[in-house]
């Protein structure tokens, strides 16, 4: 029972918040009351504080109430008249006021009669009460309006509901005024449509702009070029063109302007490298032409840096991929306008290398030969090409060299291995060094020059095994090896033996290896007691991993390795080693494409030669115990001399007429004299040669496949002349025969014809 008297005494929550909305209304209701009835309290009150001062002002004053309570009518309905088209205090200006006030306070003086002789004082005194009277009145305060508050659904706690209430935004009307007027405006403006242009007259026009353009570069070209030193100046007028803003040119003659300038400052550089002048030299006296030189020379080389850096900034705007402020040009030409700029920069670093600057344009283009674009890579690497091959100081290549070392380090060895090719370069020049004049000053630069190289080189092979650099850096050793020091021999080739054994290496990389260690070994690595025996096992046992398609991948380093390891090192090569590198060859030979076949056999031809014991492969018999084991890797113990070079009869019957030719060629010993001796043309070229021009990397048969004989194609033979005449007769018999629905006997058909 208390349960429920409880329940019946609490109201749910729908009711008591159905309650609660009535309440709230009501007070709202009521708040509105009050705001309207103060409202109109400070509205009146206003109006009597404009009366006070008109009164004031005028002739006779009248005072604020009238204690008979009796106002004309006229005075009433002209103060109606007055109150509306009066502005409220609290909207004036606070300058008009203070004027209205002292105005008040001036009463007396404006509106006493001049012609009367009574004192000016006493009607002051006559009106000071209606003043005082004034002050004496309690004035209402102008006070905030109230803010008007958003009533939310209430909250209901321990202590009980809890209304929730938000206030609501403040409209700034004024603003809404002024927002208002603004768009009225612009909508009364109406701008006279421009006509716009075709396609036809826009191209039209296009080509008119551009070849104004043309001109006026061709012009400030032609006069610079008559006469430089006169018109210097005109290089800073034709360098502004780069700024070009006309959307529709401005691409087209930024590229006009970049490649004008480059060309005028290779015709009009000098010879030689323009220093600044001293303060002594400045204010030294000069003649008329001297100093025309002097201004000419800093003109140059002030518009000369300012190019630079133009071109530079078009390289940064593209690879930022970012916008201008005045977005003439589009992303996607800033690739072609760096492009052109990178084209410039590599003429000037190769036809420039003796003037300023010439090391800036270094910095710029040794990053970008790295650059991912392959257009701009190649021209970059092109560049660093020409400078090498025509730098007869060597100047110019040892600063290219000492940027390309720093530029490697500092990306921890991961760039392209297209910067290696510098080393060609060296060793020409180390080999003009030495039959040169000014030997010692080559051999100085060479010198640095070749050990910052190395200093590359090991530092890769130390830190950066796994760098794309490492083929092209055993190219290199493989290639200088006669020029490192004897010391490092030994720690070299075990750095070499260990890449090998790593496992990490590709198969190309590894014959870099073995090739490089041969390299070393021939040269001054003759006088040391070391045994390369790892390095002939690891070729011996991979010679069956080349590439038997089309790209023919590590066959020429194979015969460069091979004519290193068993030709220049014959007195270190055993018998037993030669015998199974000519069979393991012969067998590889059956399986690579036709020039790989020739380079292979021309080396076993050369073998054959170098080691004359090996003929015993052209005989059948054995010539020892054991079998041979063409599975073993160890070139010294698979009893080759146990077997017989059967490989060449099939290669005598190769589709290839020279393959066939080397094949008889080596079953007959290899003869230097007979029908089976080869021309001069084919005897007198190495491996490698051969391999190289018999290619068919072009898609052509070398030698060319001979046409069909063309007599035969008036020759139709007929069907009937392939079969046999009993043959015939039997077919025609059977053709003639009605058909019939009895079971075929083709017994009784052959037997007769057996018969």
């Amino acid at each position: 029972m208390k349960a429920r008297r409880n329940k019946k005494q609490i109201p749910s929550f729908r009711k008591l918040l159905k309650t609660s909305k009535v309440k709230l209304e009501n007070k709202l209701k009521n708040k509105q009351f009050k705001q309207q009835s103060t409202l109109k309290k400070y509205r009146k009150e206003q109006r009597k504080l404009r009366q006070a001062v008109k009164d004031a002002v005028s002739k006779r004053p009248i005072p604020l109430e009238d204690p008979k309570g009796k106002r004309p009518g006229k005075r009433i309905e002209r103060e109606e008249e007055e109150e509306e088209e009066a502005l409220p205090l609290d909207m004036m200006d606070e300058d008009d006021l203070q004027l209205m006030k002292d105005l008040g306070q001036r009463a007396s003086f404006l509106t006493r009669d001049l012609s009367s002789s009574e004192p000016v004082h006493v009607k002051k005194r006559k009106r000071e009460h209606v003043i005082e009277k004034y002050e004496k009145i309690p004035r209402a305060l102008q006070t905030a309006p109230e803010k008007e508050l958003i009533h939310l659904l209430p909250i209901k706690d321990k202590s009980g509901i809890i209304p929730q209430t938000r206030e609501k935004p403040v409209i700034d009307s004024n603003q809404d005024e002024e927002d208002q007027e603004e768009v009225e405006l612009e909508e009364e403006i109406i701008e006279d449509p421009v006509r716009e242009l075709t396609l036809e007259e826009h191209l039209t026009e296009r080509k008119k702009k551009l070849q104004e353009k043309k001109m006026h570069i061709a012009a400030l070209a032609s006069a610079i070029l008559s006469d430089p030193e006169s018109n210097i100046k005109k290089l800073k007028e034709l360098r502004s063109m780069l700024m070009e803003q006309d959307p529709d040119v401005a691409v087209t003659v930024r590229k006009l302007v970049i490649v004008s300038l480059m060309e005028l400052f290779k015709d009009i550089t000098p010879s030689y490298k323009i220093r600044p002048l001293t303060e002594a030299e400045k204010s030294t006296k000069i003649r008329k032409e001297t100093q025309k030189l002097r201004e000419f020379e800093e003109g140059l080389v002030s518009q000369y840096k300012f190019y630079l850096e133009n071109l530079e900034q078009m390289v940064k705007d593209w690879k930022q991929r970012k916008l201008k402020k005045s977005n003439v040009i589009s992303l996607k030409a800033y690739k072609g306008l760096a492009e052109v700029a990178v084209k410039s920069l590599c003429e000037l670093l190769v036809a420039l290398p003796h003037f300023n600057f010439h090391n800036n344009i270094i910095v710029l283009i040794v990053p970008l030969m790295n650059d991912v674009s392959k257009l701009i890579s190649e021209m970059c690497c092109e560049a660093v090409k020409k400078l090498f091959k025509q730098d007869k100081l060597g100047q110019a290549s040892l600063g290219v060299i000492k940027v390309i070392s720093g530029f490697v380090k500092g990306r921890n060895y991961e760039v392209r291995p297209e910067w290696k090719k510098a080393e060609e370069k060296l060793e020409r020049e180390l080999r003009e060094a030495e039959a040169s004049e000014s030997t010692e000053k080559k051999l100085k630069l060479h010198t640095e020059t070749l050990n910052i190289v190395f200093v590359t080189y090991f530092r890769i092979l130390k830190k950066a095994q796994r760098s794309p650099l490492l083929p092209a850096v055993l190219e290199g050793l493989a290639k200088f090896a006669h020029l490192i020091n004897v010391e490092f021999f030994d720690d070299l080739l075990v750095v070499l033996h260990t890449l090998i054994e790593s496992g990490d290496l590709s198969y190309q990389e590894s014959l870099h290896c073995v090739q490089t260690a041969f390299h070393i070994l021939s040269g001054q690595g003759d006088v040391l007691n070391i045994d390369p025996m790892k390095f002939y096992t690891h070729l011996y046992k991979t010679l069956f991993k080349l590439h038997a398609g089309a790209t023919n991948e590590g066959v020429e380093i194979v015969l460069q390795c091979l004519d290193i390891m068993l030709t220049k090192r014959r007195k270190q090569v055993s018998q037993q080693r030669a015998l199974a590198f000519i069979k393991r060859l012969c067998t590889l030979a059956l399986h690579v494409l036709p020039n790989s076949s020739i380079g292979i056999l021309a080396i076993n031809r050369i073998l054959m030669h170098t080691f004359p014991k090996t003929d015993l492969l052209l005989d059948n018999e054995s010539q020892g115990s054991g079998v041979f084991l063409p599975e073993l890797d160890e070139p010294e113990y698979c009893n080759a001399q146990n077997t017989a070079l059967w490989e060449l009869h099939a290669l005598r019957r190769h589709y290839h007429p020279i393959v066939q030719r080397f094949a008889a060629h080596l079953m007959a010993g290899a003869p230097s004299e007979g029908s089976e001796a080869l021309k001069p043309e084919l005897s007198r070229r190495s491996a490698t040669e051969l391999f190289e021009t018999y290619s068919m990397a072009a898609m052509t048969f070398n030698p060319p496949v001979e046409s069909s004989n063309s007599k035969r194609k008036d020759k139709v033979i007929q069907g009937d002349s392939f079969l046999n005449e009993d043959l015939n007769e039997l077919i025609k018999r059977h053709c003639n025969e009605v058909g019939t629905h009895l079971p075929l006997d083709f017994t009784k058909y052959l037997q007769s014809s057996l018969r």
